[in-house]
């Protein structure tokens, strides 16, 4: 997966299309990502203990990956990435400018 716990990511499709928020959690089993404040559902939940009320809770739903988008942080646009290789460590360079997103070391045995 190409998206990370804390990026910034633009939505292309679905009901917040057009929005750019920050990645809250990322699911790599079924390949989806909670946005902060992004596909908002509400949930209704019945009262749990007698005298207590029922409540309504607006839980963020996840987004499958191919419905977001990396933000660039050096040129402000929604980019593809690329993954370099260079002396053990992988970088997220941005496609339209070139810039590094972030790089990881790989310590191969």
């Amino acid at each position: 997966m190409n998206i990370k716990k804390g990026d910034n990511v633009y939505i292309l499709s679905g009901k917040d299309r057009g929005k750019t928020s920050k990645v809250v959690k990322v699911l790599p089993k079924s390949l989806g990502v909670v946005v902060e404040g992004v596909n908002i559902h509400v949930r209704h939940m019945r009262p749990r203990k007698a005298g207590e009320r029922g409540q309504k809770l607006s839980i963020a739903a996840p987004i499958h990956t191919s419905n977001v988008m990396l933000v660039c942080a050096s040129c402000k646009k929604p980019a593809r990435t690329r993954n370099v290789r260079k002396n053990d460590s992988v970088a997220r360079v941005c496609v339209k400018c070139g810039a590094v997103a972030d790089s990881i070391s790989v310590t191969t045995s």
